[in-house]
């Protein structure tokens, strides 16, 4: 495939196969040694032939981007700026594209490598019942190839750009084995919904390559990840198919599913062509598009618009800007665009066109200046978030500066203790809430968390030693080795400081530090590690409480509420057992008494009892 992309033509290599498969270790692999994937051992390739080149006519330009499909959005995973979900879009030369998706230039391996490791972290991994990091988006690594070749004799020069897409598809899966549930459940339903997609695609291209039926849709659209692999699935492409298998029976069905989707996927035929020199082409046709949309602009009344303000309109709408010039406010043309049929759409399509043209035509020397600036500001941003990174660029982690003054978190368990660090910038830095007015370079959150809770003040002295001062802003909790502090202090290396009531941290002054243990030699290590009960238990002292007599009071007070309570349930019982028996006299009086009175009227009816009439009273009856 790598000999297909010195050629010119594009190159496709995507893996496919259940969850758990070994996709992602056949495009990847491990950092270990003789563990490189598919697309290290290709990049590390590419570059080994391009050093061996000795030709000095040739010349050769690479350029990376990496993104995930992730529930059917794409993030870039390269630029820390682009944080939200991109745009497909799809013009009419270039076909389906990623708005703002960051190309960024390399010129050895190493690059490459930094760059997708970088991508590697930020991915969306989960673990499932069948992989412990499964993984959850489809991953789009593209390698932007370009052969530059100056012909002496004629004094012209031509281009072969190949394009290198390297996919690792996210596993198709059964939910009853990946034990998947809740958002694991979500995402797997979205992966299984692209993957039919593609399935569907792969089975329509290959009954058209057999000729068996005409089919004049194909649902690339259905999906993110078919609509960008379109031209790699059946266009202008040199594409293979990796089909991992899972040797155990209990995933019988679905290594078959596996092979019959390879099977189909064999029976498509790409038409792929040698890209010789697309730029030049690409620009004329794009350039073509611009007239033509800008004639039709003008044949809608616009034209002035175009001359005029095309230029402030993209690139700011005030309308203070504009009035200056002498033109109409912003909304002005607005309503003129809205009320021209057509108008906002071949606006919009003109500023596309134009921005790719301005991508086409940035020099190699730009380029590089704009991954370099993207590199800086994602150091920048690992940095305010508490992350360092060291000096060679190839390990994330925190890393204690040599120079620099800086917080460390101090946490009740352990593991968490010292996992965050927060630089101590030259000038202020502020401690607040995300909400505040003023931009807050250290955010904390919490009840007792002041909007802007404290300032650190770093300046040098006339020694030139850098000075922290700590200066709590009003009715701000803020403790230094358990004191509450009101008025700006000066810190030491080692001081504990408290924020609120749950935010600990250990202050450390590299610097100060190394010159204490210079001046003092022989100092003695401290025997009890300065950790967060070290600075809850002296925050305490400070205060005036003493835990011992605290617990003693409390186990006093819980002894009393104790006794309290059982005399009062003793009583309640008490007085229950007497109403009880109470009750109970009341309900046998009146049972004798009932008995009494029926006993009564037994005896009432027995002295009652008929007595025989005379012939006398007969007759008288």
């Amino acid at each position: 495939m790598l000999q297909h992309a010195f050629e010119g033509y594009n190159v496709c290599i995507f893996a496919y196969g259940q969850t758990g498969a070994g996709k992602s270790y056949t495009m990847m692999g491990k950092q270990e040694e003789n563990q490189a994937g598919i697309i290290p051992q290709l990049c590390e390739d590419l570059f080994e032939k391009i050093n061996d080149n000795c030709n000095e006519d040739m010349s050769y330009s690479v350029e990376v981007s990496y993104m995930e499909i992730y529930c059917e959005r794409v993030r870039d995973l390269l630029n820390p700026k682009n944080k939200g979900n991109l745009r497909v879009r799809e013009h009419p030369l270039l076909g389906p594209y990623v708005e703002d998706l960051s190309k960024l230039a390399v010129t050895s391996y190493t690059d490459i490598a930094d760059l997708m490791d970088a991508g590697n972290k930020a991915r969306t991994v989960a673990a499932t019942n069948m992989n412990e990091t499964s993984s959850r988006s489809h991953a789009v690594f593209t390698i932007v190839f370009t052969q530059k070749k100056h012909d002496a004799e004629t004094d012209l020069s031509t281009e072969k750009v190949s394009k290198i897409s390297l996919v690792d598809l996210a596993g198709s899966e059964r939910a009853d084995s990946t034990g998947a549930k809740g958002t694991r459940l979500k995402e797997g339903a979205n992966i299984n919904k692209s993957l039919t997609t593609l399935g569907k695609v792969i089975s329509a291209l290959a009954e058209v390559s057999k000729k068996k039926k005409k089919t004049d849709f194909i649902p690339y659209r259905d999906s993110v990840l078919t609509w960008l692999l379109r031209e790699n699935l059946g266009g202008n492409s040199r594409t293979a198919m990796v089909a991992a298998l899972s040797p155990a029976d209990i995933n019988y069905d679905e290594t078959l599913s596996t092979l019959r989707y390879a099977d189909r996927a064999k029976q498509i035929k790409c038409n792929a062509v040698i890209n010789e020199d697309p730029n030049a082409k690409l620009v004329r046709e794009l350039k073509e598009e611009v007239s033509r949309l800008k004639e039709l602009l003008r044949a809608q009344g616009l034209g002035d618009i175009i001359d005029t303000s095309f230029g402030s309109l993209t690139a700011s709408s005030s309308s203070n800007s504009l009035s200056q010039m002498g033109l109409p406010s912003a909304t002005s043309i607005q309503e003129r665009i809205m009320s021209t049929p057509g108008g906002e759409e071949a606006i919009e399509r003109l500023k596309e066109s134009e921005k790719i043209i301005a991508e086409l035509n940035e020099t190699w020397e730009e380029k590089l200046r704009k991954t370099e600036a993207i590199r800086m500001e994602r150091e920048a941003l690992l940095a305010e978030m508490g992350v360092a990174i060291r000096e060679d660029g190839g390990t994330l982690g925190v890393f204690s500066p040599k120079k620099t003054p800086h917080l460390v978190n101090l946490n009740e368990d352990p593991l968490m203790s010292e996992c965050l660090l927060y630089y101590i910038k030259d000038g202020i830095t502020r401690v607040g809430q995300a909400e505040a007015q003023r931009r807050q370079d250290i955010v904390l959150s919490g009840a007792h968390i002041k909007e802007e809770h404290c300032i650190f003040r770093s300046e040098r002295n006339q020694t030139e030693d850098v000075i922290v001062m700590l200066e709590p802003c009003d009715q701000a909790e803020t403790y230094v080795n358990g004191k509450r502090v009101i008025e700006p202090v000066q810190l030491r290396s080692g001081n504990r400081i408290i924020m609120g009531k749950n935010h600990v941290f250990r202050f450390n002054h590299p610097e100060q530090a190394r010159a204490e243990r210079e001046k003092t030699p022989s100092a003695e290590t401290p025997s009890e590690p300065v950790d967060w009960t070290f600075a809850q238990r002296e925050l305490l002292e400070k205060q005036g409480i003493d835990m011992k007599q605290e617990m003693e009071k409390r186990l006093q007070e819980m002894e009393i509420l104790y006794k309290r309570e059982k005399e009062e349930a003793d009583l309640l019982l008490e007085q229950q057992r007497l109403d009880y028996e109470s009750k109970l006299e009341a309900l046998q009086k009146q049972v004798e008494t009932r008995s009494l009175a029926a006993e009564t009227t037994e005896e009432e009816e027995d002295e009652e009892e008929e007595v025989p009439w005379t012939q006398q009273e007969y007759e008288l009856a």
